[in-house]
């Protein structure tokens, strides 16, 4: 059966009973797989006859290819075959991300360099062998005659008149433009009290997954079928441009990733390793695989918010803010990513700008500018880290020279309950949000005043200690209103669930989304069982395989619970009708009458007459003579949900903080958060979401940085150059929760797997520049690292 969100049901039904494990906190299901080692990884699949792919990767950030020689290592024993830029083209078509923004420049990513190279570590050519070792050393004996071109290394320098450009057929390095305005701000900013502006800048940063990227491709050349296995994010989307790419049909290509070792949106694009792979498989009839090490990682995974934020917040005398201008500058690196496109964190940007405010008046332009690095792509948060860096920047320092405390105005400006549904600026339409009672619950938890007294204390007696306060909204589950990715062309509102009893009475749900860490195999198994009422370890969650599931695309943007649990939802509420119509049937009464409960149906208020849910899927598989008339036999249900616009999470994040006088390290002393995911299906997972999201967003506030030299060049190439926090950085976490259940979805869930990144690094931000304050101290560049803060407070070089 196949249905869409709002389909009428046959027969009035009785209602589910009372829900018992959501909002329970359960363990993770996968947890014990996962942690004994009998996960699925890329890596642990060896089929027969495979072979192993290594990528020569270019050290020149610029520069054109004269010529490539590979017929050394064609020579070397165990070699089966090496593909070049041009051998690839002929079998495969450019990929190339398109998007309906009107300044939009389309351009081409090849799996293999053609003509030229654009960044350092882009692939040149590919090695097929019997073993990595014998790749690697064939990978030596590929000769690359280079012509080296001036590398592009700042955006700056990339808009300067005569510039080197990257891609010729898009005729400068302005990838794309974007401008979203409501009201007239010039004036609004004219006629304010105060205008607080700055600069602020958000530093290049990349994920740092415990997997790295990998992929193993199988053709059978018998059946024409291909199967890839990845350490992706999104199999659906990856088949459907496959089909595209390498012109064959969806049905013939399978896509896996089963477990995934960490994705942070990073693992969610189309990678040219993933078509190289395929390319060769197919063309050799072997499986090959290729898993990349971490040096790869750093130099081709995709990178993210990379970016200047020029802004002006206007407010009256009262604090009422009256307007909001900004310019956003991105480096958007050498490529525009598929599908997402190279607007993906720019355009995000500007869009949540305003974050929770009420502003009447707002201007937001941005820009995406092409240079010699890796290219940007999603990571958590997707523009919004620094968006909420930036506009709880100037709330904080409207705040600071009004004499008014920080969460005041922003409790005098945030959008009100009697607001919503809220259109934003930019378009963004807010459901339902808690945007005050998240900001009273954390002011009460952690004893605002009292923490900022006992700051003030501690600066007085030399100390510099510093209490922070951020707030953010967020859109998750999007449905098909309005894409992920501004303007991208990829359809991605809707996800689907199949819900299957078997005679025994357990239960196989089939999901199109791909959990990487999140602990879907729970949380939706929880959602399921409740509505078929069923205990948990009835229920099984498949994902992660296009062969098994209804089309679905993947797991980004905080989707997953939103939408796949919305189609869990309406197929185990049509199985559950079903399921009480055949119950009804053996036990003479109407299905109105009829109750479930811990894997049996009884006739309510006499117990003793019931019978199982094996009873009920047994005669469901015997044919028509056991089930009431005109029902088909079986027992399952795929159905679709499309929550549209999506809908709002929100949080409020407040820290203390110490820098020290001497070594200039900021310490965390203290860390609290309050948010918002709607209805909680699992505050174990929830929590472990935050605690993850944070942790990233420590390392973004204070440690991670990606940093190329002026020839395009990666200087931080190793995990001892690229600082990740460890333990020692962490902070313990006090973590509350408000449940305003969304109106928009159902179940009531809403996303919450990014919210965590996204307030870090402001909140951090703030802390330190109330720290500093009374010595003229304001952050406005991230990350705050030892040195950066040296130089600001001593001065010097």
């Amino acid at each position: 059966m196949t249905g869409q969100a709002g389909g009428g049901s046959a027969a009035p039904v009785s209602a589910p009973a009372a829900p018992k494990l959501v909002g329970a906190r359960v363990p993770r299901v996968e947890d014990p797989r996962l942690l004994t080692g009998q996960g699925g990884y890329v890596d642990d699949h060896r089929p027969a006859g495979m072979l192993h792919a290594a990528f020569l990767r270019t050290p020149y950030a610029h520069a054109r290819i004269v010529r490539i020689d590979a017929e050394a290592a064609c020579a070397l024993p165990g070699v089966a075959a090496v593909l070049t830029g041009e051998d690839i083209a002929r079998e495969v078509k450019p990929v190339r991300a398109g998007s309906r923004m009107p300044a939009y420049k389309v351009t081409s990513f090849p799996a293999l360099a053609q003509g030229k190279v654009r960044h350092t570590g882009e692939a040149v050519a590919m090695v097929a062998a019997e073993s990595r070792y014998l790749a690697e050393d064939a990978l030596d004996r590929i000769v690359v005659e280079y012509e080296p071109l001036p590398a592009v290394a700042a955006m700056e320098q990339a808009l300067a008149p005569g510039a080197p450009v990257l891609h010729e057929e898009a005729g400068d390095n302005l990838l794309l433009a974007r401008e979203f305005a409501r009201g007239d701000v010039d004036a609004a900013l004219a006629g304010a009290h105060l205008v607080v502006r700055e600069r602020f800048r958000f530093h290049r940063h990349t994920a740092v997954c415990m997997e790295n990227r990998g992929a193993l491709a199988e053709y059978a050349s018998a059946n024409g079928t291909l199967t890839l296995r990845s350490s992706a994010q999104c199999p659906g989307l990856v088949r459907d441009i496959l089909a595209d790419l390498l012109d064959m049909p969806e049905h013939l290509i399978r896509v896996v990733a089963a477990d995934v070792g960490g994705g942070f949106g990073a693992k969610a694009s189309l990678y040219p390793e993933e078509i190289a792979v395929c390319v060769m498989a197919r063309r050799l009839g072997r499986p090959v695989k290729w898993i990349g090490d971490r040096r790869e990682d750093l130099l081709a995974t995709s990178q993210a918010w990379d970016e200047i934020v020029e802004a002006e917040l206007g407010v009256a005398a009262d604090g009422t803010i009256v307007g909001l201008r900004a310019e956003v500058m991105a480096d958007v690196g050498a490529y525009s990513i598929y599908p997402w496109t190279a607007g993906i964190e720019p355009v995000q940007t500007i869009s949540f700008l305003p974050g929770p405010y009420r502003i009447e008046h707002y201007r937001g332009r941005t820009r995406g500018i092409a240079t010699c690095k890796a290219p940007m792509g999603p990571y958590r948060g997707v523009g919004r880290p620094p968006a909420v860096f930036a506009m709880e920047g100037l709330v904080d320092r409207a705040a600071r020279r009004l004499g008014m405390d920080p969460t005041e105005f922003r409790l005098k400006n945030f959008i009100r309950a009697g607001d919503f549904p809220y259109k934003s600026p930019s378009g963004i339409v807010w459901d339902q949000s808690s945007f005050t009672e998240t900001l009273l619950r954390a002011r009460e938890a952690l004893g605002w005043d009292a923490a900022r007294a006992e700051a003030a204390r501690a600066r007085a007696s030399g100390r510099w200690v510093g209490v922070g306060v951020a707030s953010y909204v967020e859109l998750t589950g999007i449905g098909s209103a309005i894409p992920v990715s501004p303007g991208m062309l990829v359809p991605t509102g809707t996800e689907a669930a199949t819900i299957r009893v078997d005679p025994s009475g357990t239960v196989t749900a089939v999901f199109g989304i791909a959990s990487h860490g999140q602990g879907l195999e729970t949380t939706l198994a929880q959602v399921v069982a409740d509505e078929l009422g069923l205990p948990l370890q009835a229920v099984r969650v498949v994902h992660g395989d296009t062969a098994l599931s209804p089309y679905g695309t993947g797991t980004y943007a905080s989707r997953s619970t939103v939408l796949a649990g919305g189609a869990g939802i309406l197929a185990s509420r049509e199985v559950r009708e079903k399921m009480l119509r055949i119950a009804g049937h053996l036990l003479e009464a109407h299905p109105a009458d009829l109750v479930v409960q811990d894997g049996r149906v009884s006739v309510r208020g006499l117990p003793d007459r019931g019978v199982t849910i094996r009873d009920i899927a047994q005669a469901a598989y015997g044919g028509r003579r056991r089930l009431p008339q005109g029902t088909e036999p079986g027992l399952e249900a795929t159905r679709f949900y499309d929550p549209y616009y999506g809908t709002a999470s929100n949080a409020t994040h407040m820290a203390v903080v110490e820098v020290d006088r001497e070594t200039f390290r900021v310490r965390i002393l203290r860390y609290l958060v309050v948010e918002d995911c709607g209805r909680i299906i699992n505050p174990l997972v929830v929590d472990g979401q935050v605690h993850g999201g944070v942790a990233q967003g420590v390392g973004a506030a204070l440690l991670e940085e990606m940093v190329y030299d002026g020839e395009g060049q990666l200087l931080t190439g190793t995990l001892m150059d690229y600082l990740v926090p460890t333990a020692s950085e962490i902070p313990a976490m006090e973590v509350h929760h408000v449940e305003t259940p969304s109106p928009t979805t159902l179940g009531g869930f809403r996303g919450m797997g990014e919210g965590g990144t996204i307030g870090a690094p402001a909140v951090i931000a703030n802390a330190v520049s109330d720290a500093l304050a009374e010595i003229g101290i304001e952050v406005n560049e991230l990350p705050l690292s030892p040195e950066r803060l040296y130089r600001r407070i001593v001065g010097g070089p």
